[in-house]
């Protein structure tokens, strides 16, 4: 995929978040409109992960350790053919296995999260086990920046760095808001670029809502020979829908029916400018 048609996608992949989110009247909007962009490069032009591969341990893997955006990775896995649509609109229907956490018993789900701060350990030991057993594979993993307050995070990228995981590759998704205010007031964590090479890993530092620069450093990995790959996507939350970029309330909120017919009128211009450019 080129880099219009990455963008055109998207456009459709938020116009379907908000979609399920306001059909089933719960989810986390704008943490999945700021991660989407990073999901679309990873599965349309990085992983190779589709439902003929998916059951082979001879693949490159992801973990959303990042879980409670799940809405934004549904929609990915949907268009990559794991489900139907009808199936994504029952989103936190009664009986419906499409929860707002990752669950395995969804088609496409590497693993269950949604405690935060433990799907990047998940992910280093896949990393290990790749590493001992000769496989030329990486696993990629996703996660907030909230989330980067938990000590387990810490924990595993001492780990990482001592097996010099370099087939590892862990995305911050840095939109700097998390539930309860801005993550500088709620707990800082900055410098990040310091603390992270300082943990012995090969940073770089991207706009995450762009699909070009995106595409470019996912397609340079590794970074640096037995070192962890390690990229700090600044995004924003809400990304794409003007009343919802970098509020806080959108956390979790669900639009009424004048926000999302207008959230989705404003994608649909924004699709027809793309297009026209």
């Amino acid at each position: 995929m080129n880099t219009k048609d990455l963008e055109l996608k998207s456009i459709d992949y938020r116009k379907t978040i908000l979609e399920i989110i306001f059909n089933s009247g719960a989810g986390h909007t704008a943490g999945s409109l700021s991660c989407i962009d990073i999901l679309n490069v990873l599965y349309n032009k990085i992983l190779d992960i589709n439902p003929r591969n998916f059951n082979s341990y001879d693949r490159n893997h992801y973990i959303q350790s990042k879980g409670h955006s799940v809405e934004a990775l549904y929609t990915v896995l949907c268009d990559k053919d794991f489900f139907s649509k009808k199936d994504l609109l029952s989103l936190n229907k009664f009986k419906s296995h499409f929860i707002g956490h990752p669950t395995k018993k969804v088609p496409g789900i590497e693993h269950n999260t949604g405690a935060l701060g433990h799907g990047l350990s998940v992910a280093v030991g896949m990393a290990i086990g790749f590493k001992l057993d000769k496989k030329n594979h990486t696993v990629f993993t996703l996660l907030g920046d909230g989330e980067l307050s938990e000590g387990s995070i810490w924990e595993a990228l001492l780990s990482a760095n001592k097996y010099s995981l370099d087939n590892l590759v862990v995305i911050i998704d840095r939109n700097r808001l998390q539930i309860t205010g801005e993550t500088e007031d709620v707990n800082p964590i900055e410098p990040l670029n310091d603390k992270f090479n300082a943990f012995g890993l090969s940073t770089k530092e991207v706009e995450g809502n762009s699909v070009h620069e995106l595409s470019k450093v996912l397609s340079s990995i590794p970074f640096e020979k037995n070192k962890v790959n390690l990229i700090i996507a600044n995004t924003v939350k809400g990304k794409g829908i003007s009343f919802m970029e970098n509020e806080i309330v959108w956390h979790h909120k669900v639009p009424s029916k004048e926000e999302y017919n207008l959230a989705q009128k404003e994608l649909d211009n924004l699709k027809l400018n793309i297009k026209n450019d």
